[in-house]
Parts: C-alpha cells; structure tokens; sequence
C-alpha cells in the first residue's frame, strides 16, 4: 500500500453518541473540504460511557460503544475510497483502573506480586509505611475505611459463573485471593472439601495457574453450593461486630489495602495520571508492556488500516525518547513500503524545542497555537488590563506569580504523595554515600520543592549520561530560582540535587544497587515535574490568573502576553527545517476556550482602556444581581465577563437557558479548578449557588437586562476585529510550514468553553449544505455571522495544498517587509518552490482599522500606501486570489488596498507555473 499524503487532518471525538459508524457517511465531506486524514480520539476499548476513549480499561480490542473493529474497518474503506487516511491517538501512559472492568487490573488486585500484570503498572510494592506490608493502597473508599466496613458500604459477594468471590463497593470490584478462599467456604460439611483444595494453593509453587481450574470447578458446583455460600457471605456482613472483624481480616490478608478516597494525595504509592485515582501508570519501558499493550495497534498497523499515531502524554513515560525511537522502529517494520507519521502530544515551554533524536514527525501543535496567539496580542494592552485585574482581584498581575504559587499548593496537597516518593528516593541516594548520608529528609523535601516550583519546562530527559546541554539550561534556570525562595542554609543540598538529577551519569555509579536506586530516583523526579506543572498552570493557574484569558491556554507560554513579528516569522522558518509535518492546531480538545473565542478576546489587548471603562460600568450594574457583596468575588466576576465577552453568541435571538446552562457549566468547573473559593475535594456549595444565582439573573431576569445589554454591546463591538483575527488564524495555519489541524466543525465559528462544552455535537448538515453552495464573496460578507464564510475559506485554501503540495510541504519561507502607514498590522510571507510562488497577506490588530464596521472586512481606503515589498520582479505575471475574484500584477510592491479590497485575507499564487 502506498503512502497517503498528508495534506490537513480532521480531529473527531469518538463516543457512543458518535461511532466509527456515524463517520463514515462525513468522509465525502471531509473529503471535499480538502482533509487527507481523519486524526481519531483514542479507539480502543475504554470505560463504558467514556466521552474521549482516553479511559481505556483493554488494549487488546476495538472499543465495542464506538462499533467494534467492523466498523473501523467501514470506515478505513470508505476513507480509502476517497484516498485519505486514518491518524489513531494512542494512550501509552495509563489505563484505567478502580471500578469492574479492567481485567489486568483485577488480576493484580486478586494476586498481587504473583500477577503476571504486576510489573504492567508503575508501582512502589515497598513502600516505607509499615501498614502498607508490601500492598497496593487502593484510594476508592467514599468515606473512612472502618466506616464502610460498619455501614455495610463494603459487600463480600460470589460471583457464580466465574467461580470467585470479591468485595464490592458500589462501582468498584476488589477481588479476593484465592489462597483466602478456604476462609470465606469455612468447614462445613459441603464446602469443606472445595476449602480444604484452595487451602492448598499456599503451597503449590504454581497457585496462579492451578487456582483457575478451582474456580472453575467452583463455578460448575455454584447451583448445588449457592444456598451454603450465601449463608457464610452473611456471617460476613460488616453491619454486625463478627462480620466487621470478619471481613476486616479478609481484607487485610489481600494484596491491596481499602483506604478512603482522600489518603491518595499523602499515601499513594503508585503512579496515577496527574492525581486521577482512576488513572493508573504504565511501565510501558518494559517490553512486555509495550508489546501487550501496542499489540492491537500493530495488527492494525500491519493491516494497512492505520496511516499515523498521536501520542498522548509523551511526557509520563519513564523514557520519552526510548519509547518513540522503539515505536519508530516496529511501525517501520510493519509498513516498510510507506513512512507512518508519528506526533507526540508534548507542551514546549518558552525556548524549548521538540528534540530531533526521538525520530517522530513532530508535535500535536499547542506551541503554534501559543505562537499564533502572541502575534495577535498588542503589547501596549498588557498594562492596562494587568491594573485593572490586579486592582480588583487583588491577585499577582504576573502570571508566573501565580502558577508557583499553585504548584506549591499542588505538590502540598494532591500530588504529595507522589513528591514524598521523589523526596525519599533521594534520600536513599544521600545515604549510599558516605559524604552525604547525614542530609535529612527534611531538608531534601525543602530543596526539591524550590526546585519544583521554579522548574521552567515540563520536565528534562535524563539519561545514562546525564542531562543533555538542553536539559542542563532549564535545570540551571531551576537552579538559580530556588536559590531565591530557600534559605542560604539549604543551598548545598539543592548543589547535591544538582549533581544526582543528571549532573553525574548513573552509568558512572558501579553497576547494582547503587546506580539502580539513583536511576529510579531521576525517573520519579521527571515523571513528577510534568503533572506539577500541567496541575499548576492548565488546572489552577488559568482559572485564578485573568489578565486575559486568551493567553491562558493548553501549550501557551502564560507569562508572554505578546510577541514581536519576526519571533513568529522565525519559529516558521525552524519548523520548516526541523519538523515540516508538524501539525499546526488552533483548537483541540483539550483547549480552554474555542479558537475563535480566544480570536475575539485578543481583541481586548488593542482596546483596553475602552475595556477597563466598561468593566468598571458593568460593576456597577451587576450591584443588584448580587445575594451579598463579595459573591462573587471580585476576580470571579471578571473572568465571567472575559468568558461571556468571548462566547457571547453572534445570534442576537439565542437561547439564553441553554447559554446560562453552558456558562454554569464552565464557570462551576473553573471554580473548582482554582482552588479559590471551592474546590473538587471540598465544594463550597453556598458559595456556587450564589454565583449560579448570579449568572442566571444576569442572562435570564429582568433585573439583569442593564447588564445583559451592556456586555452584548460590548461583544458585538468586538466581534468584527474577533471574526477577521479567526480568519487570519485560519489561513495562517493552512500556510506556513507543516500540517494544519483542524478540530470537529471548527470550520465554522467556534465560541466554546472548556471541555465538555467543546465536545458538543457538531451539526455537519448545516456544514455540508454550506459546502454545497457556490461561494459569492459578498453574501458570505454579508452574513459573516453564520460562519460559512470561515469555512469558505479553509475549503478553499486547502484545495490549494491538494493542487500544490510539494510548495505546502518544501516550499521555502520568505517573511516580507511590509512598509507605509499600516506596516505594523500586517504580516506577509512567501512560500517558493521549483518556480511556484505563494503570497500570504493577513491583518493582525484589525480593530481600529474597521472603524466600527459591522463585518470583517476593512475598507480598502483605510490601507492608504501600507505594502509589501517583494523580493522578487514579475511586472507581467498576474496573481490568482481567493475565490477567483480577480489577478493583480504586483510588481515589485503589492498594495494592501488592492490585495485585501475584496476579501478580509488573502493568498495569492502564480498559476503559470505548475508543480512537477
């Protein structure tokens, strides 16, 4: 099979309310609107009624909700019947764990260390608290552990078929052991024989295997057993005292130890996803794992079915560049005829770049989001909007103030456990060494939080030789900053994190114990900074830091608030270099807000002083929608006026209800996310229905018809420079090197909150019908607000990568000078490649430039002498523009009047030329 080129992927969301199935009938769509490759969620078989599939509970198989592998194989067909391909999300991190239906975790909580699953899951079996004995804590209780045992919450019960007994609390199986079961059937004269048989397990070398024809011979006698075994449950029962103490020593014989939900933040002594009890880590750098877990992907792979693969959270793997170069070499192994593109979902921070080493094709593209993002962004709106957040707020202005102050409060609190974990594995380093054996436990905790907390990057990637020059910048940059929050007294233990954290090689230590306990050490440590940082920044410092919610995003570099042009001319350029197939995304599914609800709040940035103004009249008005003064706080009130200024509906006749209900929905969660005023752990309830209360007079009553009416003013005023900034976004992201990524009907205006809001049903009817429709430059215009217009354009862009893909792909990047009145506001480049010239001209800081217009078009007029300076001559050559409205000669000078006159952005390419 040969290769498909990758030209522009779509990104659909699978669950059971959307199939494999319901895609299928979408692929001519897809098609026509210029995709190569649809890019899945994750496909395999996750937990029942999962919205993502990032839940996954079998590797092994298709996901059954979403049609099984019938209907990936229907859809593979009817994407090969229009010459696209397939792009799977692969979860290589975790599976999930807890509740009834992970087989492989079931078999470890039922055998422990005797599982052959064992060494599948990322787990300390020797943890330093003595009440653990070498057992796995199971954080899933609802309430304390004795009072679960008292209320009854905590169920022994047979289950027939299958032969086994296991305990049950509500969603959640904890199977028993059955070297235990002898206790549970007891001496009666009926069981007393199948008891005495499990009774032999202890001393049988191969229990494991000889315990799975017991059971089953259990299962053929549970009708002729049942009334007897249901008798010995009840003495069971833990509502009764020898029930309690009964079950109680059952349990405490099992492998895993039942605790309440909250111990996990302190005691948790395996490796979850960020703090998600019900994601638990793989040791996915095994090859058993790696093979068991990958080995439906591979089928499918050696099938021809699959075309490409997404990585998710490449940066909880114990050895990122490891796993991918493996991954590489065993996709190239079976497909060798074509190359696979691999794309590993990574956060670059500011200056970091993906490493060319790991062999894949480049990242999911939340960097070219930020990149993006900072051009749109004028820098002389920081100031005001920072006055006016810190003023009322009363919150740190400087958005890095702010995400240390969260990871603190994140490696104190839900991440504890897994910090004390680091902290004492540096123990054990100090004390293999004689020179350092006399640092303390508390004195290591102190140095590595510092260093933590000013951790500039997700996390390094150590190897047997240590940091790599790159790794050693950032862990300089951590340095230097912890050295300011610690006391003098505790630099010299952060000198000896220093030198164990990659500083001196483990391949250097001898071989054994030694260099085992310091490689482990590092491992851990990684694998901690990248959910610190992802739990500080993405879910708590967005949703207290509201300087502009636009620049706070998956991927983005928060501290920036803008960038100069040559920064985004020059991140283009190593692109193309580095990773030219690098998705470029301006949406996903992990975004906090919708790509062109962050377009319009970038508005702001070139209006703020008109912005403060209306903020401090909206204040006012919100005074008598208030149940008291400070509910809500003053900081919640003015990310809930930058969320309904950015989602405010273009639709002045809205359904407000279903609105309210979407705003609730986002707000309620951002509270939580906080950590300020409620929390996931501890909701403050009176507190959210007096913000509920709130909202809901404000779009529903008529005591908030003065407000509602201001901010739809207000959003209407900037929705024009918001719309033509999407447009721009838009065509920016089809041009310039690598892959554009398109996320579900986001080709139409996306005004969405963060998820689930963003994975709502997408209405690809409307879509397809407007795809349909010829496009007329002036309708489109004129009803800017329904959206065609966006996709239009996008339709028609990538028709252009479909008849040019080797420019798109290798065509040389050229930033052009733009000169005269306007120069500032436009960004301009050419893409060259064997004689084929493409132009790029888009507006950026449109807002004065539309003077109150009322579409996002800006007068040719308002141009006056702004062009672009060509490097090169071509006084006869005519320039083919947008929907064929029209040549220019552009000579060596291309006036912006005459490039942007008809349309709000444009492209221009040279047709006489043709690709070879």
């Amino acid at each position: 099979m040969k290769a498909l080129p990758l030209r522009a992927t779509q990104r659909l969301q699978f669950h059971k309310g959307f199939t494999l199935d319901d895609a299928v009938p979408l692929v001519p769509y897809f098609a026509q609107l210029g995709i190569s490759h649809l890019y899945a969620s994750p496909l395999l078989s996750a937990r029942a009624g999962s919205m993502h599939g990032y839940d996954v509970v079998d590797p092994t198989t298709v996901n059954p909700e979403l049609g099984g592998e019938a209907a990936l194989r229907r859809l593979v067909a009817e994407l090969r019947r229009h010459d696209m391909g397939l792009i799977l999300d692969i979860v290589s991190n975790h599976m999930a764990v807890g509740g009834a239906d992970n087989p492989w975790w079931l078999d470890l909580l039922e055998w422990g260390r005797l599982s052959p699953y064992s060494e599948f899951f990322d787990i300390q079996w020797h943890s330093p608290d003595p009440l653990l004995k070498g057992q796995l804590l199971m954080p899933f209780l609802g309430s304390d552990y004795g009072e679960a045992l008292q209320t009854g919450a905590l169920t022994l019960k047979f289950d027939a078929p299958h032969g086994a007994f296991y305990v049950e609390h509500y969603e959640h199986r904890f199977p028993i052991c059955p070297k235990e079961y002898a206790a549970i059937l007891g001496t009666g004269e009926l069981l007393k024989p199948l008891a005495e048989r499990f009774t032999a397990l202890a001393y049988q070398d191969d229990a494991y295997h000889e315990a799975q024809w017991l059971k089953q011979a259990l299962a053929e006698r549970a009708t002729e057993v049942l009334p007897a075994i249901e008798q010995r449950l009840a003495e069971f029962d833990g509502r009764q005292p020898e029930g309690f103490n009964r079950l109680h020593q059952l349990l405490e014989q099992q492998a895993y130890r039942l605790a309440s939900w909250r111990t996990a933040a302190d005691d948790i002594n395996w490796r979850r996803f960020f703090d998600v009890n019900e994601l638990g880590g793989l040791r996915v750098e095994r090859t058993a794992v790696f093979e068991a877990t990958h080995a439906k992907i591979f089928d499918l792979i050696s099938e021809g079915l699959v075309d490409g693969l997404r990585i998710d959270h490449i940066d909880g793997l114990a050895d990122p560049r490891g796993y991918c170069r493996k991954l590489r070499r065993r996709v190239d192994s079976l497909s060798p005829e074509r190359h696979l593109p691999i794309f590993v979902e990574k956060i670059l921070g500011e200056g970091e770049t993906l490493r060319e080493d790991w062999q894949v094709d480049g990242t999911t593209g939340y960097e070219f989001m930020n990149q993006l993002s900072l051009l749109q962004h004028h820098p002389d709106g920081f100031e005001p909007l920072a006055d006016l957040w810190t003023r009322h707020s009363e919150r740190p202005s400087a958005f890095i103030e702010e995400a240390r102050l969260a990871r603190q409060q994140i490696l104190n609190g839900s991440l504890g456990g897994d910090f004390e974990s680091v902290a004492r594995a540096l123990l054990q380093v100090a004390r293999d060494d004689v020179m350092t054996r006399d640092l303390t436990l508390g004195a290591i905790r102190r140095a590595l939080q510092e260093l933590i907390v000013h951790f500039p990057v997700y996390r390094t990637y150590i190897s047997a030789r240590g940091r790599s020059a790159a790794d050693d910048k950032v862990f300089q940059q951590a340095m230097e900053g912890a050295r300011t929050t610690l006391g003098e007294g505790d630099w010299p233990v952060l000198e000896h994190l220093e030198k164990w954290l990659g500083g001196q090689p483990w391949r250097n230590r001898p071989v054994g114990r030694e260099r085992k306990i310091l490689k482990h050490a590092c491992v851990r440590f990684q694998q901690l900074t990248s959910p610190a940082a992802a739990k500080a920044v993405e879910d708590t410092a967005f949703y207290r830091s509201a300087v502009l919610l636009s620049r706070n995003d998956v991927g983005f570099s928060t501290e920036q608030f803008s960038a100069p042009l040559a920064d985004f001319h020059a991140v283009n350029g190593q692109r193309l270099q580095s990773f030219p197939d690098n998705l470029l995304a301006t949406a996903t599914h992990d975004h906090k807000r919708g790509e062109d609800t962050r377009a319009r709040l970038a508005v702001l940035s070139e209006c703020a002083p008109w912005y403060v103004e209306q903020v401090e009249h909206w204040r006012t008005l919100a005074a008598p929608l208030r149940s008291d003064a400070n509910t809500p706080s003053a900081g919640d009130e003015l990310i809930l006026y930058q969320a309904l200024l950015g989602s405010w509906p273009l639709d002045l006749a809205s359904d407000f209800e279903g609105y309210q209900q979407r705003l609730w929905q986002w707000q309620q969660k951002a509270l939580r996310e906080a950590k300020l005023q409620s929390s996931w752990s501890a909701p403050n309830e009176a507190y959210e229905q007096g913000v509920e209360a709130f909202l809901s007079r404000l779009l529903l009553s008529d005591e908030g018809q003065p407000l509602r009416t201001a901010i739809g003013n207000a959003a209407q005023v900037i929705a024009p420079a918001g719309a033509l900034n999407g447009l721009a976004q838009s065509l920016l992201r089809i041009t310039v090197p690598g892959v554009p990524d398109l996320y579900q009907g986001d080709e139409f205006w996306d005004f969405s909150l963060v998820d689930p809001d963003n994975r709502r049903p997408v209405d690809f009817n409307a879509r397809q019908h407007a795809l349909d429709t010829p496009p007329d430059i002036g309708e489109l215009l004129f009803n800017w607000r329904d959206g065609r217009i966006k996709q239009a354009l996008i339709a028609q862009v990538l028709a252009l990568r479909k008849a040019y893909p080797e420019l798109f792909r290798n065509g040389v990047y050229t930033p052009l000078e733009v000169v005269g009145k306007h120069a500032e506001r436009v960004v301009a480049f050419c893409r060259e490649h064997q004689g084929t010239r493409l132009l790029v001209v888009v507006p950026r800081w449109p807002h004065l430039l539309l003077e109150n217009g009322v579409h996002p078009q800006i007068n040719a007029q308002v141009w006056g002498d702004t062009r672009v300076k060509l490097p090169f001559a071509a006084p006869t050559q005519n320039w083919k523009g947008l929907f064929h409205t029209g040549a220019v000669t552009p000579d060596k000078e291309l006036l912006i009047c005459t490039a942007l006159g008809d349309f709000p952005v444009n492209v221009f390419i040279n047709p006489d030329d043709q690709e070879s």
